[in-house]
């Protein structure tokens, strides 16, 4: 099912150094040299073309912009194109005076590599960022000399997804200054046939559209080209800016004679399904809904809105009922009432008497939903032809009752049992979207983010309209046996009215003369069977027709929708099933060249007479809020040249002191389950403690037991911000708002002031803005051994900008010290001497050893020297080491 809009892209070029919103062309010339008009900061724009070529509703973009600097002084120009989340980009290259710089498409952690350089010397950078509801950002930047020519050109492909019977490509244009030769051109090739074209813009009047747009459509062929003049660009007769700021929309749809339809290109097959004119099939739906306290206002007076007229639209053969929650669940009837308008009204009574109160209890409600339906269909108080769906809308995470996500997944699951879809809403930013997407995906349904926004009330109605008319139920689409292989999802529990069912897979005998292809469903009324039958040879002459567009399109239309299945069923797989879905992604993703979430593209630029390394990531629907924080590249941590701490092993406290070029240790011994304070900063509001564990059935005796740091706390005061380390999990709090993820995951999270990396079964990477970072290395072990068991390990290697203030066993040594070693001589072990060490007005015996850096190797370490300081550091921390227990994590 597609979501409201499918964007073909939105562009975006900045010139000089301007960063955001629009560039004015001066009034009069730069310099002395007089310029041609368009140049804004010495950056003249002369060519934009945006190209989409759409064969069989796959769409193949590449987007064009040609500059040349003016001005007497090298320049940066940076190019930004605004794509659709559901696109892979697939190509970028630069070219600069000729010579081409290209993207190269590899797997995330070879780029990683590749791109440590330009880390440790600060150059970091994220080159795609979420940007908006269904967008995100492609941008590159770079110096461009004097009178040089640069071209940039991104290349992107998607599978346009039908949407209320229609394709639709949402271009939103805004180049931000005139362009010499601006055009929007798209080439549509549809074997069924074209049978609806148009195109409008928001941005101009409908006079000037006329003369600047054409549009035409013949049979399977469909044209538009948008080619304004500069004086039509402007936003005035006597302006020297661009009105090219707003939506550009192509729509289309195909003709329906059949209700599906087939193609074969190259041992390659794609089916495409959509019946028309089909009795609906009644349904029950309960809507449940959060009326928590967090649900106040606005939200609450646009979701009473939505659900009136949701109500009004409900056919009288539909069944409903309507489920409250916060701390505790309200229930409208006691059980599912056919929607008769006397029925209708009274629900309409209900929903403008609700009112937000209180917590939020998610579970309770699901469940009472869920067996309401049940008990419905056992009972025979629904037709037998009927099917179930529940709508359930929530602001923020279960905070009482079950409020474990897993847990609350696996309640659901049960319950259900595949019998209907479940689909979750997620109004605002302020909950854990992965948890409602995961649970949503494994009862055949979806998740969609609803935005606050004034438009939030319309979003809700949208989302009720794309399920408001199954035609089919319990899908199953058909083909010979042993004929094809690798094919994509075949079984869908519902097919919704003006939607589309697409099958895609590879034949195992290319040589066959005929290709059948059955589509089981059941209607309102009855059993239906559609048969599609090809006649190869027929079908090859066809699709010759084709060729104008571009070649192998129905194999990258096989890969893309194989991708982005996998990457589905990845959300709610774990252990060897996740390892094995993401190796095929993987493969997958590399082959095709498509940046997907586990590749990058790397793209290796010219600045300042040396190459610098670019990385352009995939954001995700993040579990924080990814439209407004967006996502960025980080790399894993490279040891540098400063001071660093860390307490890792048997807990080892490890201090460096550069000026020494030296270092001191010492150990903390305590009991299993106690918590130690680490790091306290009361003027950034950062506090780091860390829980002991021992050694499976742990020795009492502590002259020789081992313990380790098994939990880390992480918080910022400040930020509302708590994040909860073990070697199973990472859980991270923004307010309310959770998230966990696992140490089998990659992936990157950044907000305001905070990013956190976790580098699959290695480490995670935390820093606070510039000056504080941490990295938190995972030691794992054998699961059957009958001593050693998983640990972490912490390691402080920014701490510049926290305060003067910090405190805490590692946090006391942010600050410049001194100690002196003198009297070295023999000690009890002939390896190890001991010696007399000066240090905070303490004479203190030491010895000399060594422990171990895990960050660049977890599995080896690296020796590091030091002088061991005896009994729990007694005369180097301050106090004595019990001071620093605290009653809990945070």
């Amino acid at each position: 099912m597609a979501s409201a809009w499918w964007p073909c892209l939105i562009l975006a070029l900045l010139s000089g150094l301007a960063a955001s919103g629009f560039l004015r062309s001066p009034s009069r010339p730069l310099g002395k040299r007089s310029l041609p008009e368009g140049v804004v900061n010495g950056i003249e724009v002369y060519s934009t073309k945006i190209s989409c070529k759409v064969t069989s509703r796959f769409a193949h973009n590449v987007v064009t912009t040609r500059a040349v600097n003016r001005a007497d002084t090298a320049k940066e120009v940076s190019f930004d194109v605004e794509l659709p989340k559901t696109a892979f980009i697939t190509n970028f290259t630069l070219t600069i005076d000729g010579v081409t710089y290209p993207g190269n498409v590899k797997e995330k952690e070879v780029a990683k590599k590749q791109y440590e350089k330009a880390v440790s010397q600060g150059k970091t950078a994220g080159l795609v960022k979420a940007s908006g509801r269904k967008l995100e950002k492609f941008t590159v930047s770079v110096n461009v000399a004097a009178g040089s020519k640069v071209t940039f050109e991104l290349t992107y492909e998607e599978l346009l997804k039908r949407h209320k019977g229609k394709y639709e490509l949402y271009l939103k244009v805004q180049p931000k200054q005139l362009v010499k030769h601006f055009e929007i051109e798209a080439d549509i090739y549809e074997p069924q046939g074209i049978s609806t074209l148009d195109a409008e813009a928001s941005f101009i009047t409908n006079d000037l559209l006329g003369s600047a747009l054409s549009k035409s459509f013949s049979g399977k062929k469909g044209r538009v080209s948008f080619k304004p003049s500069m004086d039509q660009q402007r936003s005035c007769p006597t302006c020297t800016d661009s009105l090219l700021h707003g939506d550009f929309i192509i729509t289309y749809d195909v003709n329906r004679e059949s209700p599906a339809n087939v193609q074969i290109v190259n041992g390659y097959f794609v089916h495409f399904f959509a019946p028309q004119g089909l009795p609906v099939v009644p349904k029950s739906v309960v809507f449940v809904i959060d009326v928590s306290g967090s649900m106040h206002g606005r939200k609450m007076e646009q979701t009473k809105d939505a659900l009136l007229k949701i109500l009004d639209d409900m056919k009288e053969e539909d069944y409903l009922n309507i489920i409250l929650f916060s701390g505790d669940v309200t229930i409208w009837r006691d059980n599912l009432v056919q929607a008769t308008p006397e029925n209708i009204q009274e629900a309409r009574t209900f929903v403008k008497n609700i009112h937000d109160q209180g917590m939020t209890n998610i579970n309770d409600g699901l469940m009472r939903a869920i067996n309401m339906l049940n008990k419905a269909r056992e009972e025979h108080r629904v037709p037998e032809r009927s099917t179930s769906i529940v709508i359930m809308l929530t602001d923020g995470d279960a905070n009482v009752g079950e409020s474990r996500p897993e847990k609350i997944q696996e309640n659901v699951r049960n319950a259900i049992g595949g019998k209907f879809p479940l689909y979750n809403l997620g109004f605002g930013n302020n909950l854990n979207y992965n948890f409602l997407e995961s649970m949503a995906l494994e009862n055949q349904g979806l998740a969609r983010r609803i935005y606050e926004d004034s438009d939030a009330n319309l979003q809700l109605q949208g989302f009720y309209e794309e399920v408001a008319n199954p035609l089919l139920t319990g899908v199953e689409v058909e083909y010979p046996e042993n004929a094809i292989q690798d094919l994509t999802q075949n079984a869908y529990q519902h097919f919704y009215d003006g939607s589309e069912i697409v099958v895609a897979g590879r034949l195992l005998d290319e040589d066959m003369n005929n290709f059948k292809a059955d589509v089981k469903g059941h209607g309102a009324t009855n059993d239906l069977t559609f048969t599609e039958e090809v006649d190869m040879k027929e079908m090859e002459k066809a699709l010759k027709e084709q060729d104008y567009i571009f070649g192998n399109y129905i194999e990258r239309l096989w890969a893309y929708l194989t991708i982005e299945q996998l990457l589905e069923k990845r959300k709610n797989a774990h252990g060897e099933e996740k390892e094995n879905l993401t190796a095929q992604a993987l493969d997958l993703s590399l082959k095709y060249h498509f940046v997907t979430p586990l590749t990058s593209m790397v793209v290796t630029k010219p600045e300042d007479n040396e190459d610098q390394t670019a990385i352009a990531d995939k954001p995700g629907e993040g579990p924080v809020d990814t439209e407004a924080r967006s996502m960025a590249y980080l790399t894993s941590y490279q040891p540098p040249q400063t001071p660093y701490y860390y307490v890792d092993g048997d807990p080892h406290f490890i201090i460096q002191v550069p000026q020494k070029d030296d270092a001191i240790c010492f150990n903390i011994d305590e009991d299993p389950g106690t918590v130690l304070r680490l790091i306290l900063d009361p003027v950034t509001g950062l506090t780091v403690n860390g829980q002991i564990i021992g050694e499976k059935g742990g020795s009492s005796d502590s002259k020789t037991r081992k313990t380790y740091f098994g939990k880390l706390g992480i918080a910022n005061a400040h930020m509302d911000f708590r994040m909860e380390v073990t070697p199973d999990k990472i859980i991270l709090w923004n307010g309310a708002a959770q998230s966990t993820f696992g140490w089998l995951d990659t992936v990157t999270v950044t907000q305001d002031g905070l990013s956190v990396t976790i580098n699959r079964k290695k480490n995670m990477v935390v820093s606070f803005g510039d000056g504080v970072t941490f990295v938190v290395v995972l030691h794992q072990v054998w699961k059957k051994h009958p001593v050693h068991q998983d640990f972490l390990g912490f390691y402080v290697v920014d701490s510049h900008r926290m305060s003067a203030q910090t405190h805490g066993l590692l946090g006391q040594f942010f600050h410049p010290f001194d100690f002196e070693v003198s009297d070295i001589h023999p000690g009890s072990d002939p390896t190890k001497p001991d010696a007399t060490m000066v240090v905070k007005n303490h004479r203190l015996t030491v010895t000399r050893g060594s422990q171990k850096d895990y960050r660049k190797d977890v599995s080896i370490g690296t020796k590091v020297a030091c002088w061991f300081v005896h009994d729990n550091g007694e005369g180097l921390i301050d106090g004595v080491h019990s001071d620093y227990i605290v009653p809990e994590l945070f």
